[in-house]
């Protein structure tokens, strides 16, 4: 009886694996869809798109698939099975991811060089142009012929002369007020000079009667004392 209940319940694990590597293998036919060749930008930008949507859903169907292998007889093959998938859907994924971004990365560089040689021959266009038919040089304004004056009249001449002598005038007075400006400025500084010396000279005068008065009583104490040594002599 135990014989009989442990072949069945191991025939059970059979059929559960077999029927989960089927549903492997069609989940991997459904997700190995060609890989349709990008040709805008657009596609490139949707095929990411959708590989970030179909990415999450891989993930969510993994982790659904772990719930169900854990209530199962033989835990490690079905978990190893829904491994396999997952990293083969994301492989194709991954592939169709590289295309787009490889298309892009690869559009983007010739519009780039389209650019630059648009570029390029517009530049040889316009130096073509300028070397057929070079712009003509513009006029110098030194090389005009100077204008010939006009014949002043009389009042035009008399006002002429009147504005120079004023200019002039003018000119004599701004000099002769500096010159007195600066007549003044030297006198201020020779006062200035003389009564420095003044106060030099009194002060050297006063060192010197210092010096005397100071000698003046030395010599009156040399005396006086002299005089006293004397007067102790004759006492003596």
């Amino acid at each position: 009886m135990a014989l009989h209940f442990n072949v069945s319940k191991i025939a059970r694990g059979l059929l559960a694996l077999f029927c989960t590597l089927a549903c492997t293998l069609s989940c991997a036919v459904a997700y190995a869809e060609p890989v349709q060749t990008v040709q805008t930008v657009e596609q490139a930008d949707a095929a990411l798109l959708q590989v970030k949507a179909a990415r999450a859903a891989v993930e969510s169907e993994f982790a659904d698939s772990e719930k169900v292998c854990y209530a199962k007889f033989f835990v490690n093959n079905c978990l190893d099975k829904a491994k396999e998938l997952r990293r083969v859907r994301l492989a194709e994924l991954r592939a169709t991811e590289i295309d787009a971004n490889y298309f892009k990365r690869k559009n983007a560089v010739e519009v780039r060089d389209r650019e630059l040689e648009e570029r390029a021959q517009r530049d040889a266009a316009e130096e073509a142009a300028n070397a057929k038919n070079p712009p003509k040089p513009r006029p110098n304004p030194a090389d005009r012929a100077a204008p010939v004056p006009l014949r002043k009249l009389p009042a035009q001449r008399a006002a002429e002369h009147e504005a120079r002598v004023q200019k002039q005038a003018a000119e004599d007075a701004a000099k002769a007020g500096e010159r007195a400006k600066n007549v003044e400025e030297a006198k201020a500084r020779q006062a200035e000079s003389l009564e420095r010396q003044k106060r030099v000279a009194e002060k050297a005068a006063e060192r010197a009667a210092r010096q005397a008065r100071r000698a003046a009583d030395a010599a009156a104490k040399e005396a006086a004392a002299a005089e006293k040594a004397k007067q102790k002599a004759l006492q003596k």
